[in-house]
């Protein structure tokens, strides 16, 4: 179904570049086209008369630098090089150029010059305003880049002058061209006379910076009795390498010595000890009597060894006594020994030991000293030294702080002296130059001619009408005919409605109307003199009977996808063509938000269907009902509830359209729109039938298809177009 639609869509949209149908497009929006072709016309007849002739003047100025005092602050230190390019820099810095062209100071200048021509004339006049919507004044342009010689850019602008007098173009750029060339000579007259004055400022304070960095470096010698600390920590690193090698070599001798010491002392040690050990045991009887018994028994056991075996009992015995006699011996000779001190005496150590070892050890302990004193002196050296050094980080510092800014200044002194002459004689050169490449002449006239502009606007007016209504119609795809109704949604046509007659629409209103009682009684047959298109109304009722086959319906429904589209009208035409053929009809206002039937009948909507929905007894359903015609009654929407949705979902309603399908013929429910809200759709599942009226000129493309696939899950038995013309008609 999409698929078809779309299809169906593109053969639409493919067709409007038919001759025949374009010329229906533009007959359908030939009021559009009026009315976009008038405004385009208004617009520029208003600007041709507001738009005055302006004429315009040029003349070009060629911006350029000079490298001479660029080369020659090259050769200066930074600081003075920099000082210098800011008077007179090579890089030119066009935007400030053009904001300078257009300052009111220069402005003001060539408006001395031209008081005598024009004495009325401001700053505000060169400097531009819009006068009818034309810009006046002084503008810049810049043409193009170019490189001079040395490499350095020039800069051509374009300087234009707009003005109502052509004489007064040429004038005011005459005016300007003098104080550009008078500012050029004056700017390069202060560039020199400030260039040399910053040179001799400069000079005479570098002399004193010199002085005054010699002082400082002078008072450093002084105040440190030191001519180079740099040289002089040199020698201190050497002294206190050589310190430290002392140092090390003291510390080795000391520990040779104090190892010769000490062995001295454990053999001196020793044979004091042995020799009182010795002493002792030979002053005690006891232990020289245990000794001899002991030497006795030895003597004894070696003269039987040579008689009896070693398992004989007399060696056995000897040897046991041997052995008991000499744990004995051993005893005593502890017992005696125990109190003899390990480290003698001085006189003891004298008496029992050799006189050379203790010189010996005397020799030693002088040389110990000796050495330990000598460390001691080496150490208090090296930390003097170190003490020393540590000073010298900051002093080099400064001293290099000192030394370099003499040596800078001196420098920069040197080559300020050198420059001097050279860069006084140069220094004019510098900066920006501004040299006339083109004279100003007349000023020609510019803009639009006023002929021009309303022969365009003729021609162009008509033209954008038209596309203004081809791109209005292919925007909204609003459809137009019936043929395409038909083809957009592939429904059964019910018939086509041509728009009904404001006179005779009112004189069919009376007629049907509840205040017209008499006129109602009188034949209903003679309407053909007041109902307009009643042949049309009568052909749809029949075909509306034609869909009845194979089952017969008894309520059917009118709805449109949007409102307004005159579905009230048409079913009250129904109405009327269905009570000719002696039908009884009940027609219904089902659109309960915003009721319009009883409006059109003139009728009172004090009570309808709302009310009647609310009340659950059957007995009372005449007094909700109007009649109109003897065969045709109407059910007003009555007043406006809370909630509509509630009131048409109810089984009450669902029940009312049974009954009234038992007591009338035809059963007519006026729908609300179906794009508009849920209660169409409500009402759609109760209805037999389901009619959708689209009214040429106001229903589109979209809002056809999305209410047909909305209808399309109901009996939707086809529809019906509306407002159809004569020539649109199938």
């Amino acid at each position: 179904m999409k698929l078809t639609q779309h299809k169906l869509m593109n053969n639409s949209f493919s067709d409007k570049f038919n001759i025949k149908e374009l010329s229906i497009t533009l007959r359908r929006r030939r009021f559009l086209v009026l009315g976009v072709s008038c405004v385009v016309m208004s617009l520029v007849s208003l600007i041709a008369i507001n738009t005055k002739s302006t004429y315009q003047s040029s003349m070009q100025l060629l911006v350029s630098s000079d490298a001479n005092t660029n080369n020659q602050a090259s050769k200066l230190p930074n600081l003075i090089a920099d000082e210098i390019s800011d008077i007179n820099s090579p890089s030119v810095d066009y935007t400030s150029q053009v904001k300078l062209l257009l300052s009111s100071k220069l402005i003001e200048k060539a408006i001395i010059l031209l008081r005598p021509y024009y004495p009325n004339i401001t700053i505000e006049d060169i400097q531009g305003k819009n006068i009818n919507a034309q810009p006046t004044g002084l503008s810049i342009e810049q043409l193009e880049d170019k490189i001079g010689t040395n490499n350095l850019p020039l800069q051509v602008l374009k300087i234009s002058f707009i003005d109502e007098d052509p004489i007064k173009t040429k004038r005011v750029l005459l005016a300007l061209q003098q104080v550009y060339q008078d500012y050029n000579i004056n700017h390069q007259k202060e560039r020199l006379n400030k260039g040399l004055a910053f040179v001799n400022a400069r000079l005479s304070q570098l002399q004193q910076e010199v002085r005054q960095s010699e002082k400082n470096l002078e008072y450093f010698r002084r105040k440190h009795n030191i001519l180079d600390p740099e040289a002089q920590s040199k020698i201190l690193l050497q002294s206190l390498a050589e310190v430290q090698n002392q140092l090390q070599t003291n510390r080795a001798q000391l520990q040779d010595v104090q190892a010769r010491y000490t062995n001295l002392e454990q053999a001196i040690t020793s044979v004091s000890h042995q020799a009182r050990i010795h002493s002792r045991l030979n002053q005690s009887n006891s232990y020289q009597t245990l000794l001899n018994e002991f030497k006795k028994t030895e003597l004894t056991l070696a003269k039987e060894q040579q008689r009896y075996t070693d398992e004989s009992p007399i060696i056995e015995q000897l040897k046991e006594q041997r052995q008991n006699q000499l744990v004995i011996l051993k005893r005593e000779a502890n017992q005696l020994i125990s109190d003899i001190p390990v480290i003698p005496s001085e006189n003891e150590q004298i008496e029992g030991i050799n006189p050379q070892l203790i010189q010996e050890r005397t020799q030693l302990q002088t040389i110990i000293l000796g050495l330990l004193a000598n460390a001691k002196s080496l150490a208090e050296t090296e930390q003097k030294i170190r003490f020393e050094f540590s000073k010298y980080p900051s002093l080099i510092a400064e001293y290099n702080r000192l030394l370099t800014s003499v040596q800078t200044k001196r420098k920069q002194l040197e080559q300020l002296l050198q420059t001097q002459q050279s860069l006084s004689l140069k220094i004019a050169q510098g900066g920006i130059d501004w040299q006339v490449m083109e004279e100003p002449s007349i000023g020609k006239l510019i803009g639009i001619n006023r002929l021009s502009l309303l022969l365009g606007g003729i021609a162009i007016s008509p033209i954008l009408g038209i596309a203004a209504a081809l791109s209005w119609g292919m925007f909204t795809r609003t459809i137009y005919s019936a043929q395409e109704l038909q083809q957009l949604t592939n429904l059964r046509l019910l018939g086509s409605v041509p728009k009904l007659a404001p006179r005779g629409f009112k004189k069919w209103l009376p007629n049907l109307s509840g205040n017209k009682q008499n006129t109602i009684a009188s034949s209903f047959g003679e309407t053909d003199s007041w109902l307009p298109c009643h042949e049309t109304l009568d052909i749809l009722y029949q075909n509306l009977n034609i869909s009845k086959y194979p089952l017969p319906f008894k309520s059917l429904m009118f709805t449109s996808a949007l409102s307004g589209e005159g579905k009230t009208t048409l079913l009250l035409g129904l109405a009327a063509s269905a009570a000719r053929m002696h039908q009884r009809i009940l027609v219904i206002d089902a659109n309960l938000r915003y009721p319009n039937l009883h409006k059109t009948l003139q009728l009172s909507n004090d009570w309808g269907l709302s009310l009647l929905l609310l009340d659950e007894t059957n007995t009372h359903i005449h007094n909700y009902i109007q009649p109109v015609h003897p065969l045709i009654d109407v059910l007003t929407a009555g007043p406006k509830p809370d909630d509509t949705i509630k009131l048409l979902s109810s089984q009450r309603m669902k029940e009312l359209l049974k009954k009234f399908e038992q007591t009338y013929d035809l059963v007519l429910v006026d729908a609300p729109s179906i794009l508009g809200t849920a209660d169409a759709r409500i009402l759609a599942g109760y209805c037999h039938e389901i009619v959708m009226v689209g009214r040429m000129g106001l229903l589109t493309q979209s809002d056809l298809m999305q209410a047909q696939e909305i209808l399309s899950h109901w009996n939707l038995i086809g529809i019906i177009a509306n407002g159809v013309r004569s020539y649109q008609q199938l």
